[in-house]
C-alpha cells in the first residue's frame, strides 16, 4: 500500500473459554502477522472483516515455516473469496 500500510488477511480465529476472541491477520506471503484479542461483547457493534491495513510496526515475523505456509494458504483463500471489508 502506498500510505505505509500493508493489507493483511484473516487467517485464524480462536475463542477462549473466558469469552475472548483471538484474531490473527497475516500478509499474503504468510511471512508476517498481526494478532488482536477482543471480548465477545465487543463483536456486537463491530464485526470481523476479511482484511485490515497494518503498519510495519504492528506486524511480527512468522518463524515457523509450516505456520508461514498455512497462513499464506489461508490468506490466499480468504482474499479469493472475500472483499477486504466483508464481515466474516
Amino acid at each position: 500500500m502506498t500510505d505505509g500500510t500493508e493489507r493483511v488477511w484473516l487467517v485464524e480465529r480462536e475463542y477462549s473459554d473466558k469469552g475472548l476472541l483471538t484474531l490473527v491477520y497475516a500478509t499474503p506471503d504468510g511471512e508476517r502477522y498481526m494478532q488482536s484479542n477482543r471480548s465477545s461483547n465487543m463483536l456486537q457493534g463491530s464485526g470481523v472483516t476479511a482484511a485490515k491495513e497494518a503498519t510495519a510496526d504492528q506486524l511480527k515475523p512468522v518463524d515457523d515455516p509450516d505456520l508461514r505456509e498455512r497462513y499464506a494458504s489461508e490468506a490466499d483463500r480468504v482474499a479469493e473469496n472475500n472483499d477486504p471489508d466483508d464481515e466474516i
